[in-house]
């Protein structure tokens, strides 16, 4: 069988400070620094241009019907080997081949016209990708029912919010049939009911023989969805394989090594200063035993008295899932953060508590009304480790994500479990 996406040493070089770099909208983003930078110090003088490979060497084939994932950090070339794959901008090196209809969802607003309403902009869609008339009336009523957005469909999408554009766009892409669906993380701008609708309606279009491109941090999702998975480091493709064992190895390479997070001052009233992650003996650590605590020290500064400060952090698995959230006002006896200054708190997880995998930390300055001063997702990352598992539990592997000491006995036995 012939591939139907073949990526044949792709590289992409952009000239930093220099037009002729990339797409149009590229161009006007770049000449407009230049503009502001005028007569101002710049990091990228007119006279000095530097080039930056945002893909390197790139090469892979896709069979129809394949669904593959794309993981990497913010940054590794993702979004740019998609541009590249949808023929917004052109590669330095290298050639890409697509033989197919392509549908894609790169970023908000992509493909629609904003002074178009989105019942047009459906049609406008589809003659893109070389659909008739009536091929898609057929559709029109599976989009509407899907975007959820039928109040407003005659409306300019230009007045739409992002979630409301992201809505139409995925129905349109989805449904108009295309030989290949490409999505990048955009997905994440939909709420969590929406996000679960489009990962079904992308399981569907998976089963019906579709080959689809899909960008996203949800590894759990790539898992679940894809049959195969690729990883991008640095703009150079690193790993090529099965899903499961691609993710774990991102995940075990993007997992920091460096437990201690600085925060630029911010200029509000109450900002954080630091956030870091220690063992009992504080000494700074990512990697924690099943069988130790997690302690986390969270400094912050206060510009003024805020009567009722309260600092909070969550906690998040891979998929983004929130697994509970913690707030200083609920200690006992509860700490007092209300005068101006420099704070210090230290937050303990006890042992034994999460399973082993790895997770995030997201910390909040709010009042109680959850007003927010200073708020930073994902702040900082850290793993649980297999180690001292073995002793309190006979099975290999628990379901979920926190261990729970179930105690099992025959019925004639009342008082086992207590």
């Amino acid at each position: 069988m012939n591939p139907i996406i073949e990526v044949n040493g792709i590289s992409k070089r952009y000239r930093l400070g220099m037009l002729g770099a990339g797409s149009l909208r590229d161009e006007i983003g770049n000449w407009w620094s230049r503009r502001k930078a005028n007569g101002v110090s710049s990091g990228v003088p007119d006279n000095a241009p530097r080039d930056f490979w945002a893909l390197r060497d790139v090469s892979f084939s896709v069979q129809p019907g394949e669904v593959i994932g794309i993981v990497g950090a913010n940054g590794a070339g993702k979004s740019t080997l998609l541009k590249v794959l949808t023929r917004i901008t052109d590669p330095t090196e290298g050639r890409a081949l697509i033989h197919g209809r392509v549908a894609s969802l790169l970023e908000v607003g992509t493909g629609f016209h904003p002074e178009l309403s989105g019942r047009e902009n459906i049609f406008l869609n589809g003659a893109i990708l070389g659909m008739r008339r009536h091929e898609i009336r057929s559709k029109l009523d599976e989009i509407i029912d899907f975007s959820e957005v039928e109040q407003f469909l005659d409306t300019p999408v230009k007045h739409y919010s992002s979630g409301m554009y992201v809505r139409l766009a995925f129905a349109v892409a989805a449904h108009l049939e295309p030989e290949i669906l490409i999505i990048d993380e955009v997905l994440a701008v939909g709420d969590a009911a929406f996000q679960k609708k489009c990962l079904s309606r992308m399981g569907d279009v998976a089963k019906g023989g579709r080959t689809v491109l899909f960008v996203s941090h949800n590894t759990s999702a790539i898992v679940n969805l894809c049959t195969r998975c690729i990883m991008i480091e640095k703009g150079r493709l690193t790993g090529n394989g099965e899903p499961s064992d691609i993710i774990n190895t991102y995940l075990s390479r993007d997992l920091t090594d460096q437990p201690v997070k600085e925060f630029v001052a911010g200029g509000g009233d109450a900002f954080f200063s630091r956030v870091a992650l220690v063992r009992n003996d504080r000494t700074p650590a990512a990697s924690f035993d099943f069988d130790e605590p997690v302690m986390l020290l969270m400094d912050f500064t206060l510009r003024r008295a805020i009567p009722g400060m309260d600092v909070s952090f969550s906690i998040t698995d891979t998929t983004g899932e929130r697994l509970f959230r913690s707030t200083s006002v609920m200690s006992e006896p509860p700490i007092i953060v209300e005068n101006g200054g420099n704070y210090s708190l230290v937050a303990r997880i006890p042992r034994s508590i999460l399973l082993p995998g790895r997770y995030f930390v997201t910390v909040t300055l709010h009042r109680p009304n959850f007003e927010i001063y200073d708020r930073h997702e994902r702040a900082i990352t850290f793993e649980i480790t297999n180690k001292g598992f073995e002793y309190y539990s006979y099975s290999p592997r628990e379901i979920g994500r926190f261990y729970a000491d179930v105690r099992w006995a025959t019925n004639n036995e009342p008082e086992a479990g207590k």
